[in-house]
């Protein structure tokens, strides 16, 4: 699976969308206020105070239940519909298309166009100009007694509409237009960088193969003279025999591939594309800081859970490794990975025996540069970037990610969880 085939897929950031909403939503709660108790005009208060009601609400959802740091199309264009719907129907309480307002209802479709994809642009385009031409027609007077000073003739009236959905219009198109370039500029880029690497990687290690085969070209040359020789001394012990015909042939093997690689670094063994269980991903992770870890690790799994193999993946990986080198990095003495899976969902966790997550930045975890409040920079100090990586690397093939301190040992849990029709997709 390609980075970039699952990168499209996130394309807002959580917390950016949160506070632009609240600054909409407390701009909302200033004009009714001032307008009903300062300037003392009469329209539907209570009616207007509900549906603003229902926006801190849906904000409230976005920061305390929604997990993800990232917005999905589907998900931004739910949260963009009620937006847009929300702020339609304060708008009908309070004059329609005469209240003066009626401009920022064109923000939200223009906020998604240079973020979101063309389908849930034009939905929320269309979507927008089917409200504005409702509340030409149909809405509430201007709140009193200004709507008995207020009249305009019809050719002004209508213009209102009409220049509304120009603007909406033009301002979508370019946006949408100079966001595409820009993407496609960035992406661009980032392939270039990418081939780059790459070629500087099979360069280096076609040097390195190069290097191997001839530095190891007189010390496995050595080893065939002496089985040759031990061959001919040892010829009547056919138990012997055998292992240095053994023996003989693992060293012709090396000099084969030490020569394959030097001449085609570029060649590939079949071991490194070969799909993975997530709990072979597991155990060769594991494996992996056992060798450079002095601590201790505690694997459990169901031996009859679900072992279909996926397409080995590098984001899959090192999101794994990430969150089990945090795991590690801030352990006193053991790591608790457990794995369970069955036809329908596959969960792993993550447990340590540390200190958990401060309290001041829990709220915020999945954000990168993170530090807790006067924390001294030790060995142990951490901006956030590991589990930032590990969460989008996995939230981009399909994994919920939890993150907590853990309710049954000392240091922090995460929990990571896939829904087996997902991962058929990887």
């Amino acid at each position: 699976m390609k980075f970039f085939e699952t990168s499209k897929h996130h394309t807002l950031k959580k917390s950016t969308y949160i506070s632009l909403r609240w600054i909409a939503i407390i701009g909302q709660l200033i004009s009714i206020n001032v307008v009903y108790f300062y300037f003392n005009f009469n329209f539907d208060y209570i009616y207007s105070s509900l549906i603003i009601f229902f926006g801190i609400l849906s904000n409230i959802y976005l920061i305390l239940i929604y997990k993800k740091t990232q917005l999905s199309d589907r998900s931004a264009l739910i949260f963009l519909l009620i937006d847009i719907l929300q702020l339609g129907a304060l708008i009908y309480l309070t004059g329609g298309i005469l209240n003066p307002f009626i401009i920022f209802l064109i923000i939200p479709s223009v906020f998604a166009s240079s973020n979101l994809g063309l389908r849930t642009n034009l939905f929320l385009v269309i979507t927008t100009i089917l409200i504005i031409i409702y509340l030409t027609f149909y809405s509430n007077d201007l709140p009193s007694p200004l709507n008995e000073h207020f009249h305009v003739s019809d050719y002004y009236y209508y213009s209102i509409p009409v220049s509304l959905i120009i603007a909406l219009v033009f301002l979508n198109y370019f946006a949408i237009i100079f966001g595409t370039e820009s993407r496609l500029r960035k992406e661009a880029l980032t392939k270039m960088e990418e081939v780059m690497a790459k070629e500087h990687e099979m360069l280096s290690l076609g040097g390195q193969a190069a290097a191997a085969a001839h530095s190891l070209g007189t010390p496995l040359s050595t080893i065939k003279i002496i089985t040759l020789e031990l061959s001919k001394q040892l010829k009547g012990n056919k138990e012997i025999m055998q292992d240095i015909e053994l023996l003989s042939s693992q060293v012709e093997r090396c000099n084969q591939i030490l020569k394959r690689l030097s001449l085609n670094p570029n060649e590939e063994d079949d071991f490194i594309d070969e799909d993975l269980s997530i709990r072979d991903y597991l155990k060769e992770i594991i494996t992996s800081f056992k060798e450079t870890s002095n601590k201790e690790f505690i694997f459990n799994y169901d031996q009859d859970s679900n072992q279909k193999k996926i397409t080995k993946s590098i984001e899959i990986f090192y999101g794994l490794r990430n969150f089990i080198g945090n795991a590690n990095k801030f352990s006193s003495n053991k790591i608790f990975i457990s794995l369970k899976s069955d036809n329908e969902l596959t969960e792993i966790s993550i447990e340590d025996d540390g200190n958990g997550y401060p309290s001041e930045i829990l709220s915020k975890i999945g954000e990168p540069y993170l530090k807790p409040i006067g924390q001294n920079n030790t060995p142990k100090t951490g901006l956030g970037l590991g589990i930032f990586i590990g969460k989008t690397l996995l939230e981009k093939n399909f994994a919920k990610i939890n993150c907590q301190n853990s309710k049954t040992r000392s240091g922090a849990e995460v929990k990571i969880q896939w829904k087996d029709k997902d991962l058929s997709k990887i």
